[in-house]
C-alpha cells in the first residue's frame, strides 16, 4: 500500500485553487493513486451546512471570533471524517484550502492574530497538518475581478484581501520547505505542471520516511 499524503492548496480569491486541484487530482490519479478531492469549509453534511452559514451574504456583520469558530468546527469534522482516514488508508487528498486560510482569512484579515487562530484549528483538527501546501498568489485586484457572484467574504473591502495575501505570502516566508509558492497570474498548464512536479517529489519523500 502506497503511503498516503495530504496536499492543501491554498491563496486568495479568484487564484485558480479548484482549477489547479482538478488538474492535480487528474495528474495523480494518472499514476494509479487513490485521490480525494475535497474543499473547506466542507467536504462533510456537517461542515457544507457550516459553509453555507459562513459564506453567505445573509450573515453580514459576522462576529469575527464566531466566524474563527464555525471554520474551526467546520475543519474538525472534515479532518476526523474525511482527510485522516484517506491519508491512513494510501490516498492522496488534495484539499482547496485549510488551516492557513483561517490564519489569513481571520489572523490577519480580521486582525484576531495568527497565534490563536491557528491554535484553534490545530486543537480542532488533532495538530493534523499537510505534507505540502501549494500557495497560489495573486493580487487581490486581478483575482477578485474573476468572480461573477461574490460571496460575503469575496465581498469584503480591498483592504480586507490585501491583509489576507500578506498573511498568505508571510506564512509562506515563514517555513519555506512547506510550501511551494506560484503565481497565479501565470499560464494555467504551466502552473499546473509546475504543482505536479513538486507533488510528485512530496509524494516521493513521504514513501521513504
Amino acid at each position: 500500500m502506497p503511503a498516503g499524503a495530504f496536499i492543501a492548496l491554498e491563496g486568495g480569491e479568484g487564484a485558480g485553487k479548484s482549477t489547479q486541484g482538478g488538474l492535480l487530482a487528474t495528474h495523480l490519479r494518472a499514476r494509479g493513486r487513490e485521490v480525494v478531492l475535497t474543499r473547506e469549509p466542507g467536504g462533510t453534511p456537517a461542515s457544507e451546512a457550516i459553509r453555507a452559514i459562513v459564506l453567505s451574504r445573509d450573515f453580514e456583520g459576522l462576529d469575527p471570533r464566531a466566524e474563527a469558530l464555525l471554520f474551526a468546527a467546520a475543519r474538525g469534522e472534515h479532518a476526523a471524517r474525511v482527510i485522516r482516514p484517506a491519508v491512513e488508508r494510501g490516498a492522496v487528498v488534495v484539499c482547496d484550502r485549510y488551516i492557513d486560510s483561517s490564519v489569513a482569512y481571520q489572523g490577519y484579515g480580521r486582525s484576531l492574530g495568527a497565534g490563536p487562530v491557528r491554535d484553534l484549528s490545530l486543537w480542532a483538527t488533532g495538530h493534523l497538518l499537510p505534507d505540502l501546501t501549494i500557495l497560489l498568489d495573486v493580487d487581490p485586484v486581478v483575482g477578485l475581478a474573476r468572480l461573477s457572484n461574490p460571496d460575503r467574504l469575496e465581498a469584503e473591502p480591498i483592504n480586507y484581501h490585501r491583509a489576507v495575501r500578506d498573511g498568505f505570502l508571510e506564512l509562506a516566508a515563514n517555513d519555506p520547505s512547506r510550501y511551494l509558492t506560484l503565481d497565479a497570474s501565470g499560464d494555467v498548464s504551466e502552473i499546473a505542471q509546475a504543482i505536479a512536479d513538486r507533488v510528485d517529489v512530496a509524494l516521493a519523500t513521504v514513501a521513504a520516511e
